[in-house]
């Protein structure tokens, strides 16, 4: 296929690793932008819209198939005009078209595919299109062909389509996230959505295997949180506490158990094939690590069970050790696929992780049957055929607890611990092997949004009261100071208070949506609580009023995914569904409440409410459908709670004063540093009854205040400890 009109090498020159893996297809992508646009209004032709993303099995099966394909490349460059998008790079352009393919098709997934107009209105999309026909379903050659035909032959009817698919979505939208009745009582309206969530969530519940519902089972990590809240909420020894848990740690420990957890080298796959969580899709994304590892986090504190926080170690150590930029940034997803080992050339799913009981055998020796016993090892592979329908899984296991360390401790005549040290030792040798093979390819963008999340939760892990945590604190407090500085340095415009979306190889082109500034404002003040360091404090107070220029709804309230003024957005989306990852305005609205508490700030205890109400259709009717946004209507109907220690904070009295604050779950506090420094000065400002929180002879002193009345100061961690009880 020739270079025609120099085009098929556009991508070449962009950033994105799932644009430059295909810049040598002999389609003639373009990137999307005003130049893809202009060519299909000059030309008259339809743009076919394919999205996904670098780490994406599917994206790569349907590129083999299709973009690589010579014949399926003429038929698409004779008559469209190919666009590629990296969906992280460019959500906003990914949430408009996956949402119409949702409604036409009932389902969404990547490779996003949609036909468009020349002015960007979709008339025709789905998913993963196979390129042979089969069943009576047409392959991509023959759907081409039929769309190209119907351009020519039924133009009008296409573009009538489109104009009514764009009104039903925009009139679908507007009256899910508009201004309810503003009359409704809240806290009647919302403890009804939090009994019928967790109902929900109680019915659907997998008792034999966790998790929720039939396969595929996803981590999503709101859920968890939720139940999190609900159990703190009323208490974790009630007996609604102990419902709420045992959903939560039965899942979660199911998860550790099964073939989702990457039991060699930490972290999770993306989701499971099966409803036991043996068979996983195998990329792994960082926001999945950091959700995940906050969930873990959670179940530790809400337990005391220090197997919750050995898990959350795993995913830390993954993330320094595989997902961290030298400079301190947090790299994006590692890939399914990968080359199979012993020399091989052909990729395949899983290649990276998977073991045949050979392999094990001589990394192992002697040693082998204990650890195929404890995971379910078998000569032929342990993947069952109707799990393994292409076959990529023969004379290959994938490690999945099959029985417990008790269990496997009393068949060999050990204690548990004697055998939780031996499993441990032959998981770091498997390691050591298993870094050898080819390793899946890792998608090294730096998204703020995710590094967010990422930052989050190793605050969360420096502040965690886990034993197995301790001695790697300051480590994970390190890495999440590192990226917050990665983020301030390489994507924020300080001039402007702009955050950028994305880096790699220098800053990318696209302005931060609503999402990266949602998620890293959160990060902020996580990572203030585990520093007290107020520059933190002050960033996120600042970012949070760029967030609300760019993106507020200051009519009917909540966030836009996007910002005002982007023509190439037909239609300006807020999300209603915490998904993968939370929505911009669940997140948001915590934020916004977080920080009023701080600041004693009316107008953003406000915006918070409204960005709740203005989803109360959503969580009102399907609230399963939002459950972060419920955990963040928690901050509404609870009044405000406040511990503000006055002192050092390097200081070995105010760390056991905050020590206090952090040993139980439970109502939500905000803890703050009175420092007697600029710190102290700068909340003054906002709160000036923090102006006179002193340290009584020089000690560390705790104000504990609700409602912004504060009781008696203490400096005694025990008295500290009757107080928050």
């Amino acid at each position: 296929m020739g270079d025609v009109g120099g085009m098929s090498k556009a991508l070449a020159h962009e950033k994105s690793p799932y644009l430059l893996q295909h810049a040598d297809n002999p389609v003639q992508w373009l990137p999307w932008g005003e130049a893809a646009f202009a060519k299909a209004r000059a030309e008259q032709k339809p743009i076919f819209l394919s999205i996904g993303y670098s780490t994406c099995h599917w994206c790569h099966v349907m590129a083999h198939e299709s973009f690589e394909n010579e014949e399926v490349a003429a038929l698409l460059n004779e008559h469209f005009v190919p666009i590629k998008v990296d969906r992280e790079e460019r959500p906003d352009v990914d949430k408009v078209y996956m949402n119409y393919v949702q409604a036409l098709t009932g389902h969404g997934g990547w490779p996003l595919s949609a036909w468009l107009t020349p002015e960007l209105k979709p008339f025709f999309g789905g998913t993963y299109f196979p390129v042979e026909d089969q069943g009576g379903r047409a392959g991509f050659p023959s759907l081409l062909r039929g769309i190209s035909k119907g351009w020519s032959d039924e133009r009008d009817k296409l573009l009538r389509e489109a104009e009514r698919v764009l009104g039903s979505l925009r009139d679908y939208h507007e009256g899910r996230t508009g201004a309810p009745d503003a009359g409704e009582d809240l806290a009647e309206k919302g403890g009804e959505a939090f009994e019928k969530c967790f109902q929900y969530f109680f019915e659907s519940f997998d008792e034999q295997k966790g998790g929720f519902g039939a396969a595929p089972k996803f981590p999503r990590a709101s859920n968890l949180n939720f139940l999190h809240r609900c159990a703190a909420v009323q208490g974790v020894e009630s007996e609604f506490g102990q419902q709420a848990l045992k959903l939560t740690t039965t899942t979660l420990g199911k998860m550790a158990a099964g073939g989702i957890h990457d039991h060699v080298g930490g972290g999770f796959h993306r989701y499971c094939v099966d409803d036991g969580w043996f068979v996983p899709h195998f990329e792994k994304m960082l926001y999945d690590q950091a959700q995940i590892a906050v969930n873990y986090i959670d179940s530790h504190l809400a337990t005391n069970d220090e197997r919750f926080a050995w898990v959350a170690r795993g995913i830390f150590d993954y993330v320094q050790r595989d997902l961290t930029h030298p400079d301190g940034g947090f790299y994006s997803a590692e890939d399914a696929d990968s080359i199979l080992a012993h020399g091989g050339k052909s990729h395949a799913e899983g290649a990276f992780y998977v073991w045949s009981q050979d392999e094990l055998l001589t990394a192992l020796g002697a040693d082998t049957a204990f650890f195929c016993d404890h995971f379910g090892i078998k000569e032929a592979g342990n993947v069952p055929n109707k799990l393994d329908p292409q076959g990529e899984f023969m004379l290959k296991n994938i490690l999945h607890q099959q029985q417990s360390l008790g269990v496997t401790a009393e068949t060999y005549g050990l204690d548990t611990e004697a055998a939780a040290n031996k499993l441990a030792g032959l998981l770091e040798k498997l390691r050591e092997v298993r870094a050898q093979r080819p390793r899946p390819h890792l998608d090294d963008k730096v998204i703020t949004a995710w590094n967010g999340l990422m930052i989050s939760a190793y605050a969360r892990g420096a502040i965690s009261a886990a034993t197995c945590l301790a001695e790697k604190q300051d480590a994970y407090r390190e890495a999440a100071v590192r990226a917050a500085v990665f983020v301030q340095r390489e994507l924020y415009d300080e001039s402007r208070g702009v955050l950028y979306r994305n880096y790699r190889e220098g800053r990318g082109a696209n302005e931060g949506f609503a999402e990266d500034y949602a998620y890293f404002i959160a990060g902020l003040l996580d990572l203030y609580e585990a520093t007290f360091e107020f520059r933190w404090l002050q960033w996120a107070d600042r970012l949070q009023e760029t967030m609300d220029s760019l993106f507020l709804d200051e009519k009917a309230g909540g966030y836009y995914n996007s910002a005002f003024g982007d023509s190439s957005i037909i239609i300006r989306l807020k999300e209603d569904y915490d998904g993968a990852e939370p929505t911009p305005s669940s997140v948001a609205a915590s934020n916004l409440l977080r920080l009023a508490a701080i600041n004693h700030d009316e107008v953003r205890r406000v915006r918070g409410r409204c960005a709740i109400v203005a989803a109360q259709a959503v969580w009102s009717q399907t609230p399963h459908a939002l459950p972060e946004m419920l955990s963040a209507l928690e901050r509404v109907l609870e009044v405000p709670r406040q511990v503000v220690i006055a002192g050092d904070p390097a200081s070995d009295g105010f760390k056991e004063l905050v020590q206090v604050c952090r040993e139980r779950i439970g109502p939500r506090r905000s803890i703050l540093a009175a420092d007697g420094a600029e710190g102290q000065a700068w909340l003054a400002e906002r709160a000036p009854a923090i102006a006179e929180m002193k340290t009584p002879d020089g000690k560390a002193t705790a104000y504990v205040c609700e409602n912004y009345a504060c009781q008696s100061p203490v400096a005694d961690p025990a008295k500290l400890r009757d107080i928050l009880r």
